[in-house]
């Protein structure tokens, strides 16, 4: 099941959530992005993982190891369009997690100006830490 905009927004700091980030570090940062898009930079408390990244560590058990988080972790993943994230998630839930993909992602949330957003930034520190990622 995928997410959407307004529940993402609900639970945007909820503890336990873990909100991922797959485009490329200057997507996340803002310092790269689409011109379709009217603000660049990434939703706040998104952890940033590159796609390329992601796919590269290959088997379950080294992203897993990777990433820091226990099995069945909840993990909202995110990019441009939907697209990257949609195959993060495929990798995530044959590692074990509770992922899920939202599908408008930073095209969407862009868009609205009464939802929060962040520049700058660098990718996170892996593995993560316990709790909010």
């Amino acid at each position: 099941m995928d997410v959407t905009r307004d529940e993402l927004a609900e639970r945007i700091r909820e503890e336990g959530l873990v909100l991922l980030d797959v485009r490329t570090r200057d997507e996340f940062s803002g310092a790269a992005g689409y011109p379709c898009d009217p603000r660049q930079g990434h939703i706040p408390g998104a952890r940033n993982l590159d796609l390329q990244e992601l796919a590269a560590l290959g088997r379950p058990e080294l992203v897993r190891e990777h990433l820091g988080l226990p099995e069945r972790a909840e993990i909202v993943a995110y990019c441009h369009s939907g697209s990257r994230s949609a195959i993060a998630v495929t990798i995530l839930r044959r590692a074990g997690y509770e992922a899920r993909n939202y599908v408008g992602s930073w095209h969407e949330w862009s868009r609205d100006p009464d939802l929060p957003g962040e520049t700058g930034g660098t990718a996170a520190t892996w593995p993560l830490e316990q709790g909010r990622g």
